[in-house]
C-alpha cells in the first residue's frame, strides 16, 4: 500500500510539477554576454510548433528587445524589436550592440498572436565587448 501511494505521488508530481510558461535557459537575468551569443528558450504547457501550423495548444517563441508587453490574443509586430522564431526554434544566435537590454520571451500561436502574461518572461542582460 505504501509503495502504491508513493508511486502515485511521484506520477502526480511529474505530471503537474512543471509550471506552465516560458523560460530563458540562457542567458539568465542579470547575465553579462558578448555581442554575439546563443540564447536558449523553453516552454511548458504548450507544444512548440512552426508558425504555419495554426493549431490549439501550439506555438513558437518570440523575443522582444527593449519593447513593451503584448497582451493576449494581440498579433506580435514584425519589426527589429520583435524577433519571430516561426520555424519552432528553441535555440538562436543573437547579435546586440554593447549596452543594457530588457529581453522578453513571449510565446505566440501559429498566427503570431500572443499567449499573454502566462507565457511571457522578462530578463535584463548587459552586453559588453567589441561587436
Amino acid at each position: 500500500m505504501k509503495k502504491t501511494l508513493i508511486l502515485m505521488a511521484l506520477l502526480v508530481t511529474s505530471f503537474f510539477g512543471a509550471a506552465q510558461g516560458v523560460d530563458f535557459i540562457y542567458p539568465k537575468d542579470g547575465d553579462t554576454v558578448d555581442p554575439t551569443f546563443w540564447a536558449k528558450f523553453s516552454v511548458n504547457g504548450l507544444e512548440l510548433a512552426p508558425a504555419n501550423e495554426v493549431k490549439s495548444g501550439t506555438g513558437h517563441h518570440h523575443l522582444f528587445i527593449n519593447s513593451v508587453d503584448i497582451e493576449e490574443n494581440v498579433v506580435i509586430p514584425f519589426d527589429n524589436q520583435h524577433k519571430h522564431y516561426g520555424k519552432g526554434q528553441s535555440e538562436v544566435e543573437i547579435f546586440l550592440q554593447p549596452g543594457k537590454y530588457k529581453l522578453t520571451l513571449q510565446f505566440g500561436d501559429g498566427a503570431h498572436r500572443s499567449y499573454g502574461a502566462a507565457f511571457r518572461k522578462t530578463i535584463s542582460i548587459n552586453v559588453v565587448g567589441k561587436p
